[in-house]
């Protein structure tokens, strides 16, 4: 073999080289990519319930899809209804809406799109609360929202914009934009 023979091969060869090198980087880059996300456990038709210190029920959760994140300890659902159970233990609103984001580390439910929030007992004043986005914090029971809320109740219906609620000491407060009408009996 002559020198330019060599020189070829050489080339050739530091050419595949430099080809398959960046190839496999390539591809774990998108392992890499795929495996950050990817989710680290799903499930359908989901039935789950949490505690709280006590031992008590703090809230239940149905969903039709549902997907948790380890690395971000987040958990996001498709359908969510939530049924929460303020300190007197007994669930009092069940809260239902399109799609929900439930960060364990905060103990924060973000619920948005076609938010229902129902009272579980007919004779509670207010009956419903709807809205487009609405925050809860499942260790405070307070639910809150920037939104444009409508309520309805016995006789009566409101809307605002804002809302703030203590389900523990059972307040609801809407912040601003307050327009309301009573029906009477």
């Amino acid at each position: 073999m002559n020198r330019t023979t060599i020189a070829i091969i050489a080339l050739f060869a530091l050419a595949v080289g430099l080809y398959w090198q960046v190839q496999v980087k390539r591809d774990n880059q998108v392992s890499h990519a795929q495996s950050v996300l990817a989710p680290d456990f799903v499930a359908d038709n989901l039935r789950s319930v949490e505690y709280n210190e006590q031992g008590n029920i703090n809230s239940r959760v149905t969903a039709e899809h549902m997907e948790h994140y380890n690395s971000t300890n987040k958990t996001f659902f498709t359908k969510p209804v939530y049924l929460v159970y303020p300190s007197n233990g007994q669930a009092q609103w069940q809260l239902v809406a399109d799609k929900g984001i439930l960060d364990k580390n905060s103990g924060h439910v973000v619920l948005e799109n076609h938010v229902i929030i129902k009272a579980i007992n007919a004779d509670e004043p207010i009956q419903s609360l709807t809205t487009d986005y609405l925050e809860l914090d499942l260790n405070t029971m307070i639910m809150s929202s920037d939104s444009v809320i409508h309520v309805l109740g016995n006789h009566f219906t409101i809307e605002g914009k804002g809302l703030y609620a203590d389900l523990n000491a059972q307040t609801v407060k809407l912040t601003s934009q307050v327009k309301g009408q009573y029906e009477p009996q």
